[in-house]
């Protein structure tokens, strides 16, 4: 995707959610107001696909606001999360669009020929294998997750603990692309992926991390990462469509918020994905380590002062 065409979608979408916000549309009283959606989209958009853990972020942003709807409402905060998240893969898609067209075109070639020959081929199934842990961790243990992780305390930690994972991963030389990985060393890349799941880890991190650790360089690392997070959310924007918008019981004033968020995530998506990746060319990770180590000591600085309290 050409970079005036990032910043015109991304212009574009920023302003459409900035405009239903100041507009109030599609919002009721009692529900999420659109300005926080704005707010949690543009968060979202960010954190996700830069190393530093959007679902971290999207609760602290709220912990520290004290806005406290999502923490009250949490079937409401469980599917806004997908659909911020639906942003987010709108924009990988639109950015990597002929990428994924040809990685689609290839896997449909390989159940053809029973063969994988080429390096797309190879990269195509390294993201099938990969998608298969955190799409089946994520299934079984959702309740689980949502009930007992994603405190700050926990934020804190693990954002400090895998900081220094990344760091450590991006020692390693830079010496392989994706086509160079095994199967099996894409299974290892989605199982890292799945750590994610806790809120702090970041699934970009933990896959960049996962991926430097065995070699590639900054820039695939951060590619593949990205092209990673299409099945992983297109999977729970579907399953959570079908089980919570259209069959569920959403409160009303749903779509406002939705769509806000979606647009806000959508254009700051764009925006990290091409700055992200026009840095890692010229810069090591270690301005993300940096950060998630600096925001790690606030949440708790922030903690120990009683400004808020450990949980939320």
């Amino acid at each position: 995707m050409r970079r005036t065409v990032v910043f015109a979608v991304a212009g574009a979408s920023l302003a459409l959610a900035a405009l239903l916000t100041v507009a109030g549309a599609g919002e009721t009283a009692g529900s999420l107001p659109n300005w926080q959606a704005f707010v949690l989209g543009i968060v979202q958009g960010a954190t996700e696909l830069l190393p530093i853990s959007s679902s971290g972020h999207l609760i602290l942003v709220p912990w520290l606001g004290d806005w406290t709807f999502l923490q009250e409402n949490d079937a409401f905060n469980q599917t806004f999360d997908v659909a911020l998240h639906l942003g987010t893969m709108l924009a990988v898609g639109a950015y990597f669009l002929a990428d994924l067209v040809e990685l689609a075109r290839a896997w449909l070639r390989t159940l053809a020929t029973r063969r994988i020959e080429t390096g797309d081929e190879k990269v195509a199934w390294l993201i099938v294998v990969a998608t298969i842990p955190a799409a089946l961790l994520g299934f079984l243990f959702e309740d689980v997750i949502a009930e007992h992780l994603g405190e700050p305390w926990q934020i804190a930690i693990l954002l400090a603990v895998f900081a220094i994972v990344l760091w450590l991963a991006d020692r390693r030389p830079q010496s392989r692309r994706p086509a160079d990985l095994t199967l099996v060393q894409g299974l290892g890349i989605g199982l890292a992926q799945s750590l994610a799941l806790m809120p702090g880890v970041s699934r970009s991190g933990v896959t960049i991390t996962a991926g430097r650790y065995l070699g590639l360089d900054r820039d695939s690392a951060a590619r593949f990462s990205f092209l990673l997070l299409v099945p992983v959310v297109l999977g729970a924007v579907l399953y959570k469509g079908v089980t919570d918008v259209l069959l569920g019981d959403l409160p009303s004033g749903w779509q406002g918020p939705f769509l806000v968020g979606v647009l806000a995530s959508l254009g700051s998506g764009l925006l990290a994905i091409e700055w992200l990746l026009g840095y890692v060319r010229r810069h090591t990770y270690d301005v993300f380590v940096v950060y998630r180590l600096v925001v790690a000591a606030l949440i708790l600085l922030v903690i120990a002062t009683g400004a808020r309290g450990a949980g939320f």
